[in-house]
């Protein structure tokens, strides 16, 4: 680092270091950052640009970062219009795009993926994970049970209710992966064996498992900790750009920085436009299984984009504490009333039955489901990837700036062991319930009922509609049906909401408190994108779209990786190197005080055995002893002992005199 003082701790708005704290040195590889400029949470919206300012964040007029704002607005804005105007066009390209990735890049996907579990476990079990975000030593912000809560609320999402009937009962139906047991390829197509139906069900509750468990949250964990560390323990602001500070130094601070941010913005406003674009296909499905409307066409899609977004446009103008907070509030209430509902009026032996087997099944394939990359499968493999397994990593990946900036704020005061122990596992055994019970009961319905929800020799499932056919079979399916479209248009207001909030703190250099005009502005983007991607293919372009968007900014990830170990690194030497100096004065001050106690009386007339201290023959003098002659060398009048400076008299063995006489061994 270039800065010339350094200091152990570094937070964002941590007091200046006590004095008992050793002095900062140039020993300590971690960047300085002076208490001025460490943004308080009692700062005013002055103080902190200034403050920003003097860490190196260009910041223009309106609180914007010029360099970053720009670029991104004239991006998403481009692209938006483009899909809109000339949908075709947009269509084929994109398709193009995701079957070139898929086909030449689909094995760097899965690799990636692979990359990001095994830097997070490693990280998480070596010595490193004793370091806190924040400073040594400090207290979580949050309470344990607070801080599960808000990482449960992180894990859901439009996802989770899209696909949570769906995805299970295609894999066990039209949807098979090429290459399982129990399933065969002609012509492309891949279909079942007879007799095999319950083993590839069981395949699949695993694939799913893969996909919506730890894989998707070791991203969010790596770039969660990057931010984390680097504004809690480094006193950054909140942006993508400071997380890769170790590995670029300096540069994060002008158009490398500048990059970064604006592919974190890109692939965010995707993400978010993806999952917009779910949404309210969904939500036009639920109306027409309810009888509302007959069929959902592009024309209700559209409306319900708009409506939804001016929605979350209200939730921006009320305030992050008091929109995004009462939302998050009734959408985990909701969600819960839906997923117990949905256990105990469907069949909940066999729910809980098929939680258990899956997790095992899970175990005993997550390895092989990693690096799957369908190498022997050809095209059909390729197809069946490009649907689901890396359009998944891809959506995470486009995901993971605004989930990793979340789960960084709400983690100040964790051990590094602590914070990602709790993103992996909070998370993943939130999803694995999810799909064991919604998946679970569409599987049931499939293979024991006598109404099945795909007729045999069906080609194709509405995934948007399977949830609703599922509520439709149970119990109050009516009211239930009304609490998922509302699940659904919640999280739609929910992601909207926070995630321009994300993209416009970004586009802000890190301003915590960006204005208000420009989150309104990237809301209605967002909107506008997810109109542009169902008018250009539906969900083909939307899946597509996250594919595309997330390959540069994966790249920008595995950069992470090496830039949080070498934090890591440096950080650790440090506490070490401190670590050793306590111990070592503690000794010394032992020592000191009672030497003779703890490693017994000392020796100082000892015999002098060094090279020098052996004579020749015209340098020894003879002298007299009893009993014969003996030789030895002349002492000096000096000699320890018998001077005037000579210490305290001892005896011949070291030990001292008592009332002038020689103690006797």
């Amino acid at each position: 680092m270039s800065s010339s003082a350094h200091e152990p701790t570094i937070t964002a708005d941590e007091p200046p270091t006590p004095a008992t704290d050793p002095a900062p040195g140039p020993e300590d590889g971690r960047e300085y950052v002076p208490p001025s400029a460490r943004i308080q949470e009692t700062d005013s919206d002055g103080e902190v640009t200034e403050k920003l300012k003097r860490q190196g964040v260009r910041l223009g007029a309106g609180t914007i970062a010029p360099a970053v704002f720009w670029p991104s607005l004239i991006l998403i804005a481009a692209v938006a219009l483009l899909a809109m105007f000339t949908p075709e066009s947009t269509g084929t390209v994109l398709s193009n795009f995701q079957g070139w990735i898929t086909t030449n890049l689909g094995w760097y996907y899965m690799l990636a993926i692979g990359i990001f579990i095994a830097v997070a476990l490693v990280i998480c079990f070596s010595k490193f994970g004793k370091i806190t975000l924040g400073r040594d030593g400090e207290k979580p912000e949050h309470g344990i049970f607070s801080w599960f809560a808000m990482l449960f609320a992180a894990g859901m999402g439009i996802g989770l209710v899209f696909y949570g009937v769906g995805e299970p009962l295609g894999y066990a139906t039209v949807s098979p992966k090429p290459g399982w047991p129990g399933t065969e390829t002609v012509d492309g197509v891949t279909s079942i064996l007879p007799g095999q139906e319950h083993a590839v069900a069981m395949l699949g509750m695993a694939q799913t498992f893969v996909h919506w468990g730890l894989h998707p949250w070791a991203i969010y964990a790596i770039i969660g900790l990057a931010v984390g560390y680097a504004i809690h323990r480094r006193g950054r602001p909140v942006s993508i750009r400071w997380a890769l500070e170790p590995l670029l130094g300096d540069r994060v601070k002008g158009w490398m920085g500048d990059i970064i941010d604006i592919v974190a913005i890109f692939g965010t406003v995707f993400g978010i436009a993806t999952s917009l674009g779910l949404g309210v296909q969904q939500i036009g499905a639920g109306l027409s299984a309810m009888g509302i409307i007959e069929t959902p066409d592009q024309t209700l899609l559209i409306v319900l984009i708009i409506i939804i977004t001016l929605l979350a446009t209200l939730s921006v103008v009320s305030g992050i504490g008091r929109g995004i907070k009462w939302l998050s509030n009734i959408n985990l209430s909701l969600a819960a009333i839906l997923v117990l509902s949905v256990l105990l009026l469907g069949p909940t032996l066999f729910l809980f039955q098929n939680l258990v087997q899956s997790i095992g099944v899970y175990l005993a394939e997550v390895l092989n489901m990693t690096f799957d990359v369908g190498a022997y499968t050809g095209e059909a493999g390729a197809a069946w990837g490009a649907g689901w397994t890396i359009f998944y990593w891809g959506w995470w990946v486009s995901w993971a700036p605004f989930v990793g900036v979340f789960i960084a704020r709400i983690s100040r005061g964790r051990t590094v062991r602590q914070f990602i122990a709790g993103v992996l596992l909070v998370p993943t055994l939130v999803g694995f319930i999810w799909f064991s019970i919604m998946g679970g009961t569409g599987l049931w319905r499939q293979l024991f009922s006598e109404d099945p929800l795909v007729e045999e020799g069906a080609e194709s499932l509405g995934v948007e509609a399977a949830l609703f056919d599922v509520l439709g079979g149970l119990p109050l399916g009516g009211v239930l049906s009304v609490i998922a479209i509302a699940l659904v248009a919640i999280f739609f207001i929910t992601s909207s909401d926070s995630g321009s909030l994300v993209v416009d703190m970004l586009a802000s250099g890190g301003h915590p408190n960006p204005p208000i005009w420009s989150r309104i502005l990237f809301a209605w983007l967002e909107g506008a994108l997810a109109i542009g991607l169902l008018v250009a293919g539906g969900l083909g372009a939307l899946q597509a779209a996250s594919i595309a968007t997330a390959l540069p900014f994966s790249v920008i990830l595995l950069a992470m990786c090496v830039a949080i170990i070498k934090a890591l690194k440096q950080d650790q030497d440090v506490l070490d190197a401190r670590e050793r100096r306590l111990r070592y004065e503690q000794l010394s001050e032992r020592l000191s005080e009672d030497f003779d106690d703890a490693f017994g009386d000392q020796v100082d007339d000892r015999i002098d055995y060094r090279i020098s201290r052996t004579s020749g023959l015209f340098d020894r003098q003879r002298v007299s002893g009893a009993g014969g002659t003996a030789t030895r060398t002349a002492e000096p009048s000096t000699a320890q002992g018998t001077g005037p400076e000579a210490g305290p008299s001892r005896g011949r063995f070291g030990r001292r005199r008592k009332d002038g006489q020689e103690e006797e061994k």
